[in-house]
C-alpha cells in the first residue's frame, strides 16, 4: 500500500524534529529509511513510519549488518507509527480502494513492539481513525505514547495544545496540534 501525501508530510516532521533534538544533545541516534524490526518468533517483521536507532547498540543485533533487521528492544529507544488512510492499488496502479491502518498500529505492532522490548511506541492518530475504545469518544486526533514499564505499556494521550512528553526526549518542545498540522 502506497501512503497518502497527509501520511508522508507527518512522519517528514517528526523525522525532522527528533533528529533536531538528537543532534542538539548529541546522542548517537539515526533514523533509517527501510530498516525492518522483527519479533523474534515471526517469519517477517515491520516497517514502521519512523524507527530512532541507538548506533551504540548495532553491534549486538544479529541481523543488522546484512539485513539491516533490528531483532532487541535496546536498539530503538522510540518507534512511531502514524494512522492513516492508505490507497490500494490494482496490477495496473490505479487506486482501488481506501484502507485504514489503525488495526494494526493499535493491535499487532503494540503486542509486538512491547514484547520486543522498544522502550518508547507513538500512534500519532492525526485524522482520529482509530477505535473508540483507543482514543475515546467523541473520535478526535490523538497522540499515544506507550512507555514501556517493568515489561508492560503504559498509555499516556495528548490531543490539541498538550505538550507531548516524551521520556527518550524529555525537553522536546512540541504540541499535539503542531504535529497534526504538519498535514495540512
Amino acid at each position: 500500500m502506497q501512503p497518502t501525501g497527509p501520511h508522508e508530510d507527518v512522519t517528514g516532521f517528526l523525522t525532522q524534529e527528533l533528529t533536531l533534538e538528537y543532534s542538539r544533545l548529541h546522542l548517537p541516534y539515526r533514523i533509517p529509511q527501510k530498516a525492518l524490526v522483527k519479533p523474534n518468533n515471526k517469519e517477517t517483521g515491520y516497517n514502521p513510519d519512523l524507527l530512532l536507532v541507538d548506533r551504540r547498540k548495532l553491534t549486538s543485533e544479529p541481523l543488522w549488518e546484512k539485513k539491516s533487521t533490528l531483532i532487541y528492544g535496546a536498539s530503538i529507544p522510540i518507534i512511531i507509527e502514524v494512522v492513516s488512510t492508505a490507497v490500494a492499488s490494482s496490477r495496473e496502479t490505479r487506486p482501488t480502494h481506501c484502507l485504514t491502518n489503525w488495526r494494526d498500529d493499535y493491535g499487532y505492532k503494540l503486542v509486538d513492539y512491547e514484547s520486543i522490548g522498544i522502550p518508547e511506541y507513538w500512534i500519532v492518530d492525526y485524522l482520529g481513525l482509530g477505535g473508540v475504545r483507543f482514543i475515546g469518544n467523541p473520535k478526535q486526533p490523538t497522540l499515544s505514547v506507550y512507555q514501556l514499564i517493568d515489561g508492560e505499556y503504559q498509555l499516556q494521550q495528548f490531543r490539541g495544545s498538550d505538550i507531548i512528553k516524551s521520556p527518550t526526549f524529555p525537553e522536546l518542545n512540541l504540541t499535539a496540534e503542531q504535529i497534526f498540522q504538519a498535514q495540512r
